[in-house]
């Protein structure tokens, strides 16, 4: 009798400890929502151009809208840099992009074309119409421009030549925009500082062609 008395109370204890409390059911707490990425509300810079823009043979942070965006940064200036240079491009190819440039609303437009037209024997008069209507449309839509002035090799003959290079301050002149008088000033004709084709910079030339471009955009900022 004595036995069953205690096998009784084993039992008891051992249902009171295996099953006596509930276990706490975990409270879910929700995740937090991912944070939109902040818009970059900077006003625009857009440098407009063929390969000499884009940067073509360096690597990204080599071609000089890169370095002009580190240049802008290091002197406090609240700006930022698009690169809308496309390799190969004339002036006419600029020109029917240019609704893509308008819309980005830029504050200042580097305009860099016409390197193609000439070294392809366009008629300069053809190039001077293009580069006119492209400043005529960015002036209208609010955009301060800055035109990079082009030369091309006297192998093409003196008229030619200087044909073309006056095709850039005269455009400059006629829509009150302001000129950088050879964008390659120090960079074109020295090997050291090109490309194996000698037309494109190096990552070096493009140092010395944001100088170029500094002397003249940096009283627009």
């Amino acid at each position: 009798m004595l036995r069953e008395i205690l096998l009784i109370g084993l039992v008891g204890v051992l249902c009171m400890s295996c099953g006596g409390t509930k276990p706490k059911k975990e409270e879910h707490v929700p995740a937090a929502p991912p944070r939109a990425p902040e818009r970059d509300l900077r006003p625009v810079i857009v440098a407009f151009g063929d390969s000499l823009t884009a940067g073509a043979g360096v690597d990204p942070d080599g071609n000089y809208p890169a370095k002009l965006q580190a240049k802008i940064d290091a002197g406090g200036y609240e700006y930022r840099v698009v690169n809308a240079g496309v390799s190969g491009e004339t002036s006419a190819q600029g020109l029917n992009r240019i609704a893509s440039v308008i819309a980005l609303r830029p504050a200042i437009v580097i305009v860099e074309f016409g390197g193609n037209d000439g070294l392809r024997g366009m008629p300069a008069e053809a190039t001077r119409r293009n580069l006119s209507e492209i400043v005529n449309r960015l002036r209208s839509a609010g955009s301060k421009v800055v035109i990079a002035g082009m030369q091309i090799p006297p192998n093409y003959g003196p008229l030619y030549t200087s044909s073309f290079r006056n095709i850039f301050p005269d455009v400059a002149r006629k829509h009150d925009a302001d000129l950088i008088p050879f964008f390659l000033d120090g960079v074109g004709g020295r090997p050291e500082l090109n490309q194996d084709d000698g037309i494109h910079p190096t990552a070096e030339g493009y140092e010395i062609i944001v100088e170029n471009v500094w002397k003249v955009l940096e009283a627009l900022l």
